[in-house]
């Protein structure tokens, strides 16, 4: 859960925005194409615009590009303007570029042609708080002269869900308004069209016994035109046995699912599903949000909630459509829910390259706490999360940045969080494994904090790593101390052991594991301590690997302080095996610890076997 390119830092790596490059069309905004009045009546093409998210220091907007004529379109480009400081920062679909303040969108070689009836859309990124005006597409008036200043449907209101059964619900919601009226309403299961209905009801048919859905309605006005979607309806059918989900007595078994991972790793929730790991856990960390100006902000909005998913990618087996609510990770992990009851997901904010928004926030924790609310329970996927975690690398100490807030700041922003999610919520935190003498557990108020915390994280990895390229070599996750370890204090028993001493409850403690290995090359010695010439090549980052690819590459030949390490050529590498990561899981209830966690789901193995270790280590 931190970064790799520090000392004893968490794994917590933003790679995202370099990948987020590769993925994105260097500047694509989709524009809706409109012809000239002359033409209009043989057209009909509109050009509509959308604020889609707000976050605070930016925004999501989206073009739609609708031809309701009667003759294809070939090409199209739109043309509007931004009051100054608002801006586009990221795009797709489209080639967007800007002299000053004026800004022009042209279709892509794949979508510029427009049968009659066809639409097409685009998203971007943006800052500032404007909005576009003096509209033009091909050159004249943006509302092609048929619906002219046609405004979209208003939100529907929530739906209310009644009738549940095995298999079908009824639903009903108060009608949204449209200046020329509204045509229909859409009706969305889990962010999936499953209906289309003129009134304000609709029943849903063929569900699934014991299973947990989520409905939005979405109306549509007389130009086709779409409005928001309304707040989400929970619905839990009945039949279908009891929730297999966590039940008080049972050990936590939590996972870090990375944003990023979507791009260069290809990792998707649907590999949680494939490889058998999501029926074997009872959390997932969603990471991550970022933490800007005291508030909680998004992450990568495209990957979220943006992204368009492939039949043979998605979860549920069926491809995104372009005019769906929601896409992205937020609608996968949404389908994974359907898919086991009782999965609990916490969206993470911080981590260790966004860590240093959080002295900011500790200046006013209740606003901080306001801002997380409002981002996390957004009707658009308050069903998808059930909690908030904090990742602050660190308080009152140095991580990438140094925070000097004070020892009460992390309880401060707990307290306020608690208050603001209420108890239905999860909220959690991540925190340093430093059990050293005057070391980082030493800097915070961590009893304090953990009150309104339902548990914390412990980062029990990273100890020791190719930050110190010279060596000496020395496993990153030591479950206790050994002879010749290089610096007292740098174990999981210790950090444990001083934690609960300050007065944190043990059942509040998850022991932390990493799912990759650190590692030096221009190593002789088989043994930990020995010298190095620097650290060892990897896959994305030198001195890290994957478990995956360490099992073959660099088989494990010794075990030390209940962690594997290996010595193959030159290299030297220390990681958990499913072997070692079963004794420390044992360890871990012999302290009566809450369960584990582990950062993160793509180091292991396509079978899952990491995560299989730990489901049946904690049984």
């Amino acid at each position: 859960m931190s970064s790799t390119d520090a000392p004893r830092h968490r794994l917590r790596h933003r790679a995202t925005a370099a990948l987020a490059t590769l993925v994105l069309p260097a500047a694509a905004l989709v524009g809706l194409a409109t012809p000239s009045h002359a033409a209009a009546e043989a057209t009909a093409v509109t050009a509509t615009y959308a604020k889609t998210q707000d976050w605070g220091s930016g925004f999501e907007g989206k073009w739609t590009i609708k031809n309701s004529g009667t003759t294809s379109v070939s090409s199209w480009n739109v043309e509007w303007d931004f009051p100054s400081g608002t801006k586009v920062t990221s795009a797709w679909d489209a080639t967007v570029t800007n002299s000053a303040d004026h800004w022009t969108a042209k279709n892509l070689s794949w979508n510029g042609t427009l049968a009659p009836g066809a639409s097409v859309s685009f998203g971007f990124n943006g800052s500032g708080s404007g909005a576009p005006t003096g509209c033009k597409l091909n050159g004249a008036s943006c509302d092609g002269g048929d619906v002219p200043g046609d405004a979209a449907p208003s939100k529907p209101g929530t739906p209310t869900a009644s009738g549940i059964t095995d298999t079908s619900v009824k639903l009903n919601w108060s009608a949204a308004t449209d200046d020329k009226g509204v045509k229909n309403y859409d009706v969305l299961r889990d962010g999936a069209k499953v209906g289309t209905v003129t009134g304000t009801s609709y029943t849903d048919t063929g569900l699934s016994a014991g299973t947990d859905y989520s409905y939005t309605v979405q109306a549509r006005d007389t130009a086709d035109q779409t409005g928001p979607v309304s707040g989400s309806v929970k619905v839990h059918t009945t039949g279908g046995g009891t929730d297999p989900g966590p039940g008080p007595g049972d050990k936590v078994k939590l996972g870090y699912f990375t944003d990023w991972g979507v791009y260069g790793r290809q990792y998707y929730p649907k590999n949680l599903e494939t490889s058998g790991s999501a029926a074997k856990v009872t959390h997932i960390n969603y990471a991550f949000g970022n933490v800007q100006g005291g508030k909680c902000t998004m992450g990568d909005a495209y990957a979220d909630t943006d992204m368009a998913y492939t039949a043979g990618n998605s979860v549920s087996g069926q491809a995104d459509t372009w005019d769906q609510p929601l896409r992205g990770a937020f609608n996968q992990l949404r389908q994974l829910k359907a898919k086991h009851p009782g999965l609990k997901i916490l969206w993470s904010f911080g981590g260790w390259t966004w860590s240093g928004g959080f002295g900011e926030a500790a200046k006013n924790p209740a606003a901080f706490a306001d801002s997380c609310y409002k981002l996390v329970e957004d009707p658009r996927w308050a069903d998808v999360f059930d909690g908030i975690d904090i990742d602050w690398e660190y308080p009152n100490a140095c991580g990438l940045t140094c925070d000097t807030s004070g020892p009460a700041a992390l309880k401060g922003l707990t307290s306020a969080l608690r208050t603001k999610f209420g108890a239905s919520n999860l909220v959690t935190a991540a925190i340093t494994a430093d059990g050293s003498a005057g070391g980082k557990i030493e800097k915070a108020d961590y009893a304090g904090a953990a009150q309104s915390l339902d548990w914390y994280n412990v980062m029990t990895y990273d100890f020791f790593g190719a930050w110190d390229a010279k060596g000496p070599t020395a496993p990153h996750s030591p479950l206790t101390s050994y002879s010749g370890i290089p610096q007292q204090g740098f174990t999981s028993a210790d950090a444990i052991a001083k934690l609960k001493a300050q007065g944190v409850p043990a059942s509040k403690l998850l022991l932390g594991i990493g799912f990759y290995g650190r590692g030096w090359t221009g190593v002789t010695q088989k043994e930990p301590g020995g010298t190095a010439t620097g650290p060892a090549a990897g896959t994305y980052e030198q001195g890290i690997e994957d478990y995956k690819v360490l099992k073959t590459k660099c088989p494990s030949n010794g075990t030390i302080a209940g962690t594997a390490y290996a010595h193959c050529g030159s290299d030297w590498w220390s990681y958990d095996t499913p072997a070692t990561i079963g004794s420390k899981m044992s360890w871990a209830k012999s302290q009566g610890l809450g369960g584990s966690f582990f950062w993160e789901f793509s180091g292991d193995t396509s079978n899952g076997e990491l995560v299989s270790a730990i489901d049946s280590g904690l049984k």
